[in-house]
């Protein structure tokens, strides 16, 4: 990808055939995000171990032996909320609650238990908790520190947690585990590079400003919506996604674009060709003209002054901020 708002270009490199270039305006990025498959809970090695996804697929292929179970158990924050992984994934628990209030309704005299850290129904979903509780559905809180233990066992699957209010441990019977696991970024390759985007350590995309520019990115004409961004509901994804579409519509619906007056501007006459603004730039507005000499790309720049900064013979000035300016305003005060 190269280029710059209003004027893009990326290439797309198919399995077969060849090389397709698509010009364009705007970018909005939407890779998602996908579901941890987690190596504990005998996830992958015993059949009666599912994730979220599992059990919905089962769902909706209407599966007849579900509504046989005699227990079925869930066990939340599976991956999310760890040292290595330390944001909450956000929908797990709603969803917990809707597929347990779902098998209950399928088979009311189904015993179904919620091992949890912390429940967090997010948005106006705190009624599905209540619902749970009134169908007789038990909810039991465990610490980081002590995990359900999983026994398998040839007739069912043996869960062991240390019950908080107890003190004690208990231990139930399932025909049934499902794991809550996280939503983790989606692979994305150097997506991030090729765009001049920002991820976080999480390896999920930052957007500009939280509250100011929520669907933008620093560089010009690229946005961003769904869980690119961060683990959010199919309601928060929509309205993400209607804002991603507005701001994009903004750009294609005006005949010029306006930038920053603060921008980087060259002096072909000074340049000595080092090359060293073009490699400091985090967002490659200078480059090479066919002269040699190294130009400015205005709708690129953001007026950050590293190449100022770095420009060792004085080839390059920020409007609005040359040494004259600066030190007459030093003056002044």
């Amino acid at each position: 990808m190269e280029g710059f708002v209003g004027n893009f270009t990326s290439v797309l490199r198919p399995k077969e055939g060849d090389e397709i270039a698509i010009e364009h305006g705007v970018a909005i990025i939407a890779t998602g995000a996908q579901e941890y498959k987690p190596d504990e809970y005998l996830y992958g090695r015993d059949p009666r171990v599912l994730t979220h996804l599992d059990l919905d697929r089962r769902l909706i292929q209407d599966d007849s032996s579900l509504e046989k179970l005699r227990a079925v158990a869930f066990i939340q924050c599976v991956g999310s909320r760890e040292p290595d992984r330390p944001y909450c994934s956000r929908v797990c628990c709603t969803h917990t609650l809707e597929r347990a209030l779902e098998l209950k309704s399928r088979n009311p005299e189904m015993a179904i238990y919620v091992f949890y850290r912390d429940l967090r129904t997010y948005g106006e979903r705190e009624a599905l908790y209540h619902r749970a509780r009134q169908e007789g559905i038990l909810f039991f809180r465990y610490e980081r520190e002590n995990k359900p233990r999983l026994r398998d066992g040839r007739d069912s699957l043996e869960i062991e947690v240390i019950d908080r209010i107890l003190e004690r441990p208990i231990r139930i019977q399932a025909d049934l585990l499902i794991l809550a696991t996280a939503i983790v970024p989606a692979e994305t390759g150097n997506l991030d590079k090729l765009f001049k985007i920002p991820v976080n350590e999480d390896g999920f995309f930052i957007e500009a400003h939280a509250k100011l520019r929520p669907v933008d990115f620093a560089t010009e004409g690229v946005f961003l919506c769904g869980l690119a961004h961060y683990p959010k509901s199919t309601d928060e994804s929509i309205s993400q996604a209607l804002a991603a579409a507005a701001r994009a519509t903004q750009y294609l619906a005006a005949n010029t674009v306006v930038v920053s007056g603060t921008v980087a501007e060259t002096s072909p006459s000074r340049c000595s060709q080092c090359g060293v603004c073009v490699a400091v730039c985090p967002f490659h507005a200078p480059y090479f003209t066919d002269q040699g000499f190294v130009s400015v790309n205005p709708a690129l720049c953001k007026g950050c002054g590293l190449c100022v900064s770095s420009c060792r013979s004085g080839a390059i000035r920020l409007k609005g901020y040359d040494d004259s300016q600066i030190m007459a305003m030093i003056n002044e005060v």
